[in-house]
């Protein structure tokens, strides 16, 4: 069974590819067949850390390859393949409302400020009133300095009728260096001890279970539905 996972975003800079590498290479360390799709033709962000990741022996070998579309993505997963991760270009567009409507977890990265947060708020109306569950989206907090600052945050995007995974990514220059390397930010070979990276990351991955746990059941209700009929 194939699980996606869209990383989407308003603006540029504020985590998307950040969190769809972390998450890629968490997943991959769990033995867990993933691949990253890179829709940003332009930039290919995702592929050139891949190129750096190889270049440097920075961590074990993950799938990347570039699309068009999320579409395209979807059809070359292959029968093997558990997890896919959907890297988007930032800003809003078509292509926005074609991956919010295939994946089972849409995840919208911000910063902690309201000039992040309310276009990052704004999308996620527009793909609710496109006919996009609710439940189908989430934010994460990116680039956060104090936990103070976190919780202001997590209660803004709450008030506005959406879900916060927890924790939050802070501003580090380690970070950075990281991706420079080839590495994504959970597997540094010095490991910059943070809580609150952690919590997001297990946040996002329990979400992700119970998506495959949700999609497990409704194929078992399908089944017996298609018994009782036959």
């Amino acid at each position: 069974m194939l699980i996606t996972v869209g990383f989407v975003s308003q603006k540029g800079g504020v985590g998307k590819s950040m969190l769809a590498r972390a998450l890629a290479a968490v997943t991959a360390q769990s033995k867990i067949r993933v691949k990253i799709a890179d829709l940003d033709a332009r930039q290919l962000t995702v592929a050139r850390w891949e190129e750096r990741r190889e270049e440097n022996e920075a961590g074990p070998a993950l799938s990347v390859q570039t699309f068009t579309t999320a579409s395209e993505a979807l059809l070359a997963a292959g029968p093997k393949e558990q997890l896919l991760v959907i890297d988007a270009p930032a800003g809003a567009n078509k292509g926005t409302l074609d991956i919010a409507r295939q994946v089972d977890l849409l995840v919208q990265p911000s910063g902690p400020g309201i000039d992040d947060l309310d276009p990052a708020i704004i999308l996620f109306h527009e793909l609710v009133r496109a006919g996009v569950p609710r439940e189908r989206l989430v934010m994460a907090l990116c680039r956060v300095s104090t936990l103070s600052e976190e919780d202001a945050a997590r209660a803004y995007v709450q008030t506005a009728g959406y879900a916060v995974l927890p924790g939050s990514v802070p501003e580090l220059a380690a970070y950075r260096e990281a991706h420079n390397r080839g590495q994504a930010v959970t597997e540094m070979k010095h490991r910059v001890p943070n809580a609150r990276t952690n919590a997001l990351m297990d946040g996002l991955l329990a979400s992700l279970a119970e998506k495959a746990r949700s999609r497990v059941q409704a194929g078992k209700g399908q089944r017996r539905k298609a018994g009782r009929s036959s």
